[in-house]
């Protein structure tokens, strides 16, 4: 990993860790404070699930899966071109997954807070390391159509 890609994912999994405790201090589970009205409300939740509360109380899949995640991702990063895209690509990523996975590693459960309503729909709770995970996998899908996953 180089210098800027562990500092990127030093500052996203800071930043992550920091807003979930300050959601954390100020809100109760399931408290929420309106934002934008009938768009984006701050909703604390305690997610024992992945994405859509799936396989919700089995902490123990998604610990495993963010380990092989990461190892997988750090395996496949010195393949890939070296360049800002790819190096923000793979540190959004790890970062995220780490986020989580120290989440559910110490408290059982990922703190989600992003709370958004888009043209009627409820879309699920979610917070900075799942943004950070989808712009992350996004720009790696985006490499690879380029032909940029090979040294």
């Amino acid at each position: 990993m180089t210098k800027k890609t562990f500092g990127i994912a030093v500052l996203v999994l800071i930043l992550d860790q920091l807003v979930k405790s300050l959601v954390d201090i100020y809100l109760e589970v399931n408290e929420s404070r309106v934002v934008i009205k009938n768009f984006f409300n701050i909703t604390f939740v305690h997610n024992t699930g992945g994405a859509w509360s799936i396989l919700e109380n089995h902490s123990y899949v998604f610990i495993i899966l963010s380990v092989v995640a990461i190892i997988l991702l750090v395996r496949f990063m010195f393949k890939f071109k070296k360049n800002l895209r790819n190096s923000l690509a793979f540190a959004l990523t790890i970062s995220g997954i780490m986020s989580n996975l120290a989440d559910r590693i110490f408290l059982g459960y990922v703190r989600d807070f992003l709370d958004f309503k888009v043209f009627g729909y409820d879309y699920p709770i979610f917070n900075i390391a799942d943004i950070a995970i989808v712009i992350g996998v996004l720009l790696l899908m985006w490499a690879i159509i380029k032909g940029e996953d090979k040294v």
